[in-house]
């Protein structure tokens, strides 16, 4: 898989047309389950790069991340979604009602469940089902993930019937996104659920959202993994400038938080918490647009923001289509 450049990030890929002798499969794959099922880290193990953040927070992923993956007669449009999670603000309303409009809507739905560290069925798998149970079709796969942590796979196989028995599906596949086992046989029963049509973009594109999206994401990514558990959640990132001029890339970002408490916790005594988050995000987003990058970062509090809709729409998390 190619690295992604600036150029390839900041403009929609041209839609590609494959020669009508030959047949090929494509479409709209929404991988969904409960929050921290381990979706972003099968999204980035299939697409080969690391579009979507991660971090040990629950709800890490708040908007759609899409990826595309083409091989040979088959194009795998991934949508890494949000945790499906009970709601205790407008925003988590948001990120469920993405994720189950982006669902509604793929061609094919990957719906995630966690392996017990045991093998056996119990209280963990009862809350994925939960989550996702009613979103089970005739398109639908159901991954279980995290394997890697038994050591003897055949105790997957209670718990591969339960899941049978409980979503009504025998398309079931053990995964481990951290070890690649796995992936090959989920793409293989995800391509059969694909439409046969032409691919719906260049064979080489990796994704279809702008720059402006991965930076802001990297940036909170760092966030998620520098500050104490009960600020990252109150964090929103906003990208006022991207601007490529000559070998350096200038970005300006506003780092929105819930109280004037955490803007001090955030920049951090001498300004030396937000100079390690900003270094980090820095040599993330060069990797990623393989450019030199000037990064500067400023904190605002903004109350409430999370309740707001105006708010809500302006940080770019305006409500599903159809919701």
């Amino acid at each position: 898989m190619q690295r992604v450049h600036a150029k390839d990030l900041t403009q929609f890929p041209r839609m590609s047309r494959p020669p009508l002798s030959r047949r090929t499969r494509a479409g709209r794959v929404a991988l969904v389950g409960r929050a921290n099922v381990g979706k972003s880290t099968l999204f980035n193990a299939i697409v080969g790069e690391s579009l979507a953040i991660t971090s040990a927070h629950p709800q890490t992923t708040r908007q759609i991340v899409r990826g595309v993956l083409t091989r040979d007669d088959a194009q795998f449009v991934l949508m890494d979604t949000p945790g499906l999670h009970p709601a205790k603000s407008k925003l988590g309303l948001r990120m469920n009602e993405a994720a189950r409009a982006a669902a509604r809507g793929a061609d094919a739905t990957v719906l995630l469940v966690e392996a017990p560290v045991d093998g056996r069925a119990d209280a963990r798998l009862e809350a994925d089902i939960a989550a996702v149970g009613d979103l089970v079709g005739p398109s639908t796969v159901v991954a279980i993930t995290k394997i890697d942590r038994l050591a003897d796979k055949s105790r997957l196989l209670p718990m591969s019937s339960a899941v049978e028995q409980r979503l009504g599906t025998q398309r079931i596949v053990p995964v481990s996104a951290r070890k690649s086992d796995g992936i090959a046989r989920l793409l293989g029963e995800v391509r059969l659920l694909l439409p046969s049509q032409p691919f719906l973009f260049d064979e080489d594109t990796l994704t279809d959202q702008p720059a402006r999206f991965f930076v802001a994401e990297l940036v909170r990514e760092q966030m998620l993994k520098h500050l104490r558990q009960e600020i990252p959640h109150g964090v929103a990132v906003v990208v006022d400038r991207f601007e490529e001029s000559g070998k350096v890339t200038r970005i300006d970002v506003t780092v929105h938080v819930l109280r004037e408490a955490h803007k001090k916790i955030v920049i951090g005594s001498g300004g030396s918490m937000m100079k390690a988050i900003g270094s980090a995000a820095r040599g993330r987003i060069e990797a990623l647009l393989s450019q030199r990058v000037h990064l500067r970062l400023w904190v605002r509090a903004t109350p409430g923001w999370m309740e707001d809709e105006a708010m809500l729409r302006a940080l770019g998390y305006a409500r599903a289509e159809g919701s």
